[in-house]
């Protein structure tokens, strides 16, 4: 029979270890429009559709944080809006031990990763409801977009000094 001691240090790197955990999630706010009424399902041209997103970030203390996948899927024939769908799905995670950058990185690629399922399966479900055939959204590189909004703020600082 062995006997497993820890040590003080060891201890310390096990209570030091960054964690990542879901809390919960959950859907914040949806919206959804057909201004056009029952001309949509007339039209026989295929909409134009455009897909926005966005991440916010809600501190709600020092081990939990609030991240909303805002994403917002409109369809217009020409000028014309066929349908509005504006979805806020949202998750409660927590995250400890990180350092500033790693946890900037995290709730803008990771938790967002997490979330878009979930939006993606209600815009759908809404869709079905509305009488309109599912969106098949296609996945998103949080990462990629990451990178692409930390060059454009790099790229905003240099140009004002």
């Amino acid at each position: 029979m062995t006997e497993e001691t820890t040590t003080p240090a060891a201890e310390a790197n096990e209570q030091a270890a960054p964690t990542f955990a879901i809390q919960r999630i959950y859907l914040k706010d949806l919206s959804f429009e057909t201004p056009m009424g029952v001309e949509a399902f007339l039209n026989p041209k295929q909409p134009q559709i455009q897909q926005d997103l966005n991440i916010q970030v809600n501190q709600i203390n020092e081990d939990l944080s609030e991240v909303v996948l805002f994403l917002t899927v409109t369809a217009k024939i020409e000028t014309r809006t066929v349908f509005l769908i504006e979805v806020k799905q949202a998750g409660i995670f927590a995250l400890n031990g990180f350092d500033k950058s790693a946890y900037t990185h995290l709730v803008n690629t990771a938790c967002p990763q997490i979330l878009f399922p979930y939006a993606r399966e209600t815009i759908d479900g809404v869709l079905n409801r509305g009488g309109f055939p599912p969106l098949m959204l296609p996945p998103i590189n949080f990462d990629a977009v990451f990178i692409q909004a930390v060059r454009q703020q790099q790229a905003a600082s240099a140009q004002s000094a």
